[in-house]
C-alpha cells in the first residue's frame, strides 16, 4: 500500500507502465468533469472509474481484495477514511472470490488511513481494503468524488 499527494507521483512510475499510464491520466485530466462510470484507456488492462457517494460508517466496512487488477483510488474532491490491512492467512473470507468482479470479501480489520482531495492511495492484490468510510455521523459526512484506476496486475 501506498499513499501519496499526485504531486509526487512521478515518483511512482517506476512500478510499471500501466500504474504509469494511470497516474498521468490523473494529473493530466479534468476528473471534475467526467461523468460517472466506467472509462477505458486500455480495454480491460487500464480502465478508470470515477464514483460519487457519501461514506458509510466504518462499521460498515466491506473489507475487499483484489487479484488481477491493482487499484490506484485518487480523491478527486471530499475526503475518506480508508482501511488497510495486509492479505494473510487465517483471514476469514465473507464471500469468496469472484472472478468477473475480481473480488474477495473478507471480515478484516485494519488501520483507518484518511484520504483527502489531491491524495492518491495504491493497494495491491496483496492488500485487503475498504474504501469509502467516514468516521464522522452519516449525515455529518460530505460528498466524495473518487476515481479508481484498475490496472492489470500481471499480463
Amino acid at each position: 500500500m501506498i499513499i501519496d499527494r499526485l504531486e509526487h507521483a512521478r515518483m511512482y512510475r517506476a512500478l510499471g507502465v500501466d500504474i504509469a499510464r494511470a497516474l498521468d491520466f490523473l494529473q493530466q485530466t479534468d476528473l471534475r468533469g467526467l461523468p460517472e462510470g466506467r472509462h477505458e484507456l486500455n480495454g480491460d488492462r487500464l480502465f478508470a472509474m470515477v464514483q460519487r457517494y457519501r461514506p458509510r460508517p466504518v462499521a460498515e466496512a466491506v473489507w475487499e481484495a483484489h487479484r488481477n487488477y491493482v487499484d490506484v483510488q485518487y480523491i478527486v474532491a471530499g475526503r475518506e477514511r480508508m482501511g488497510y490491512t495486509y492479505l494473510r492467512s487465517g483471514l476469514a473470507v465473507r464471500q469468496p472470490y469472484d472472478a468477473e468482479k475480481d473480488y474477495v470479501l473478507y471480515d478484516a480489520q485494519g488501520d483507518l488511513l484518511e484520504v483527502s482531495a489531491g491524495s492518491f492511495v495504491i493497494f495491491a492484490p496483496h492488500d485487503v481494503h475498504a474504501p469509502g468510510l467516514t468516521t464522522e455521523p452519516a449525515e455529518a459526512a460530505g460528498e466524495v468524488c473518487k476515481v479508481v484506476m484498475k490496472c492489470r496486475a500481471h499480463d
